[in-house]
């Protein structure tokens, strides 16, 4: 296995461990503030959070992007490249935008649609993962 496919799977894995953490405690959680202090809370919470996901994030898509351009060509490998590309567009197109309006303050509608659309996200990290343990070696 190669290195640059090394650092790949690692930055996958630790996203699935992240999204199910962000899934199953964190998105949930938020609906326990209170209002008076949600707003700076989700202020912080989104701050730090961004330290911890943008990493992650740009490794996998420019580790992937370099494996597409070394020439692999594993169906397991170019398989994961969709729920990648899901992944992306889904945090631009909805997380990011309920989180914008979440920032101003909760909204629990906001807050059900965050979780709810979230599980697509968590869904598709998890068969990023599944795919790269399918890679061949």
């Amino acid at each position: 296995m190669s290195l640059l496919f090394t650092f790949h799977n690692a930055s996958t894995w630790a996203l699935v461990g992240l999204i199910w953490t962000i899934q199953l405690a964190h998105y949930p959680l938020f609906a326990q503030i209170g209002r008076e202090a949600f707003q700076a809370y989700h202020q912080r919470y989104t701050k730090q959070i961004t330290w911890v996901v943008a990493p992650l994030m740009f490794t996998e898509i420019g580790t992937a992007g370099l494996i597409v351009i070394a020439g692999s060509r594993d169906p397991w490998f170019l398989a994961s490249l969709v729920p990648l590309a899901f992944n992306w567009l889904s945090t631009w197109r909805v997380q990011i935008p309920l989180h914008d309006k979440l920032a101003a303050g909760f909204d629990a509608h906001a807050h059900q649609r965050l979780v709810a659309t979230n599980w697509w996200r968590t869904a598709a990290w998890t068969m990023r993962g599944i795919c790269l343990m399918m890679v061949s070696r």
